[in-house]
């Protein structure tokens, strides 16, 4: 069974690990925006060495990483872990990573995190959330979408949380903008969109992340999905989610073969994908020829320019949990069950 950390409780501590990239100096006013946040939510916060530091693609070190991540995962005093963001090289710390011993909390990411999010579900049985990182939580006010992210981190076994799409995304990428009102920049309007053009239902145990990275775990001992399957989930249908952060569409393709080929949707459900910067064509070959190839595979249906990954805002998906995903005229809801 798929086990559900404890409600996040005003007062909680939540603790803030750069397990993968840390925030440059000329960026650290967007981390401490970030903290000063949840302060101002009434949170303690209980920051670590790594998210201040950035050198060669992470914030520390190896050893570093990995030891400040498993005390704040065996912490019992850490109710919730929020990296400041993703990065590059989250998977070298994996091997350190003290898997039995990790007490269940919501663990709060995207792009590089997901590596470790998935990782925690596939190996534990602990559910985890794909959703926004903190140097984006450091405005005032959140957007109706980004603001459900504290269901999840509030919610616990037995909550049933709904989600619907948002009504505008971000086009283009700036850290370094002022928020006003929010961090996030929505200047056009959301459109899920399904291969056919029909309205769609999938039902599924959620699972995904940012496939640039993901793929990489295919045959280690991070990602035995049949193993998952049949230890926390009885044989369950997943329902896949992936976003694509710097693919071009032939370099998604082959990803997208890679998982196919490795079985990863031998029992699956359908697939949803988010919007994307990234999917450069390549000789005529699009992002779209990829999907529908895959559709053809599979047998699956698929959505797509979902309200997950580098074009936020985005819903939170928790990895584990029971979903059905409704998509019609552009517009979709998520119903999450923590069971």
């Amino acid at each position: 069974m798929i086990r559900y950390p404890k409600p996040l409780k005003t007062a909680g501590t939540i603790g803030i690990t750069a397990p993968s990239s840390g925030v440059p100096e000329a960026l650290h006013p967007i981390l401490t925006g970030g903290i000063e946040q949840f302060k101002r939510r009434g949170f303690k916060v209980e920051v670590g060495k790594t998210p201040w530091t950035q050198e060669k693609a992470a914030s520390a070190e190896v050893s570093l990483r990995a030891s400040e991540l498993n005390s704040m995962l065996q912490n019992p005093d850490i109710d919730s872990i929020i990296p400041p963001w993703g990065g590059e090289i989250l998977m070298e710390i994996l091997p350190l990573i003290e898997w039995e011993q990790i007490q269940p909390k919501w663990v709060l990411g995207y792009s590089d995190t997901s590596t470790l999010l998935f990782a925690i579900t596939v190996i534990t049985g602990i559910a985890t959330a794909h959703g926004t990182n903190l140097v984006d939580l450091r405005s005032n006010e959140w957007d109706e979408t980004t603001k459900r992210v504290m269901d999840v981190l509030m919610g616990t076994e037995g909550d049933t949380i709904i989600q619907t799409s948002s009504e505008k995304y971000q086009s283009e990428w700036n850290h370094d903008k002022e928020p006003n009102p929010y961090v996030y920049e929505l200047d056009t309007p959301t459109n899920w969109k399904t291969l056919d053009g029909k309205p769609l239902q999938m039902e599924g145990r959620l699972l995904g992340g940012c496939i640039d990275t993901l793929q990489n775990l295919v045959g280690t001992p991070y990602a035995d999905i049949k193993a998952y399957q049949e230890k926390y989930v009885k044989n369950e249908k997943i329902l896949w989610y992936f976003e694509n952060c710097e693919m071009s569409a032939t370099d998604f393709y082959r990803s997208l073969l890679q998982l196919y080929y490795a079985g990863w949707f031998e029992q699956s459900s359908g697939i949803i994908f988010g919007r994307t910067p990234a999917g450069e064509e390549v000789e005529g070959f699009t992002t779209m020829d990829a999907m529908e190839r895959l559709s053809q595979l599979t047998g699956l249906p698929i959505a797509y320019d979902a309200d997950i990954g580098h074009m936020p805002p985005q819903i939170t998906l928790v990895n584990g949990a029971k979903a059905v995903v409704k998509v019609e005229n552009g517009q979709a809801s998520v119903k999450m069950e923590l069971k």
